[in-house]
């Protein structure tokens, strides 16, 4: 029998099972949020397609994996499924390769759709798998988790340079290779996540009470806002700098930067917010990203990669606390929580790539880049409504 004050003794953070599902996410989000946006101008090439068409590849990835997320979700609280993690990703890995072989524009989308779906299996199971290894320290156990997805988005760009430059479209069959090499990373997990969810998934009755429906739908549309900056800027920032006469290669490494940037601030967002609170940690890097959104369009050289760094710091500060924060607001619901969060949330910014794509072909590229200020201000002011940590805390109190 264990001693009262071991039961009370925080449970640790296991580090290792974190770190490799941090890991598998980068390679996940490598071949889905980072390397996808980043094709738009080899896609563009390579079928002839108009900034809207390119848009809608964009659109096809994220839809798919954003409808698909939410709903994995709902069936992982339900029953958890831990094959699903590996599978998830080898999925994605076929789907990315095919699309670099298929000899039409409908198949690419197709090919792509695939991809999308495989992402939308993988983050609700890996989210959860992040929460159950986390122990006591949710904020670091997910901003080591989130990490790993965005230094993917951050890495996709550079990937770019190098297809045009030795392989073309067709280089992206070693993508299938990626797929292969997570399946592998994450199918030694299995056995400990089918022994740890099943007990979460006996307690979930105990903490279903303490759901807050109405404050997740606003987190959600606030998620949006800020997602539609996240995907679009690095998406579109290279065809601007090319209209002024940059090379698509160097636009493609300040795009690097400003994912670079958000990756670094990731990782230490979870920290911070577990010790200073999660509400106002949210709303303050989220404002302060709003007068960098405005620079964009107006620096050049190396007062863009200064303006692009700390753009994407402040704005990608708090991904991964939004997600630990989704998880207090439907605690009864972990998988729903991440699948709405990390996939409806952030996956709809696919919906603004395509939007944006059709505003490009109408009025140019520069006037969308001037519009992404009005994004991160929306999203703070969404997010300064949701309820303080103090408040959710003794909402769970009292449960």
């Amino acid at each position: 029998m264990s001693t009262p004050s071991a039961a009370l003794s925080p449970a640790p953070l296991q580090k290792g099972r974190v770190w490799t599902l941090s890991g598998a996410h980068l390679m996940n989000d490598l071949m889905t949020s980072g390397v996808v946006p980043a094709l738009m101008p080899l896609y563009k090439s390579a079928f002839h397609l108009t900034y809207t068409q390119a848009g809608l590849v964009v659109l096809v990835s994220y839809l798919t994996s954003s409808v698909s997320q939410p709903l994995f979700g709902v069936l992982s609280d339900r029953r958890p499924q831990a094959w699903l993690l590996p599978f998830g990703l080898l999925l994605v890995g076929v789907g990315l390769s095919l699309s670099g072989v298929v000899p039409s524009y409908p198949l690419l989308l197709l090919a792509v759709a695939l991809s999308g779906i495989g992402s939308g299996v993988f983050h609700p199971e890996a989210s959860r798998g992040a929460h159950l290894a986390a122990g006591s320290a949710k904020g670091t156990a997910q901003s080591i988790f989130q990490v790993g997805g965005n230094a993917g988005q951050a890495l996709g760009p550079l990937a770019v340079p190098l297809l045009r430059a030795y392989t073309g479209i067709h280089g992206l069959l070693w993508f299938l290779v990626v797929g292969v090499l997570a399946f592998l990373l994450t199918i030694r997990l299995v056995p400990w996540y089918k022994a740890n969810a099943r007990g979460q998934a006996g307690s979930r009755a105990v903490r279903a009470g303490q759901d807050r429906p109405w404050a997740m739908a606003l987190l959600t549309v606030a998620i949006i806002a800020r997602a539609w900056a996240q995907v679009g800027i690095p998406a579109f920032l290279p065809f601007f700098y090319e209209e002024q006469h940059v090379s698509l290669d160097q636009g493609e490494i300040y795009s690097f930067l400003f994912l670079g940037a958000g990756a670094v601030a990731t990782l230490l967002g979870g920290p911070l917010s577990d010790r200073f609170g999660r509400k106002w940690l949210m709303v303050g890097t989220t404002l302060l990203a709003v007068p960098f959104a405005w620079l964009l369009p107006h620096t050049h050289g190396i007062w863009a990669a200064v303006d692009l760094v700390l753009l994407g710091f402040c704005m990608l500060a708090t991904f991964a606390v939004t997600v630990v924060y989704g998880q207090m607001l439907l605690p009864g619901r972990i998988g729903l929580a991440s699948g709405l969060v990390i996939g409806l949330g952030i996956g709809a910014a696919g919906v603004g790539a395509a939007f944006m794509g059709g505003l490009a072909d109408r009025f140019g590229v520069p006037f969308i880049i001037h519009m992404y200020v009005i994004l991160p201000a929306l999203a703070a002011v969404l997010f300064a409504l949701l309820p303080s940590d103090r408040a959710l805390a003794a909402g769970s109190a009292r449960s």
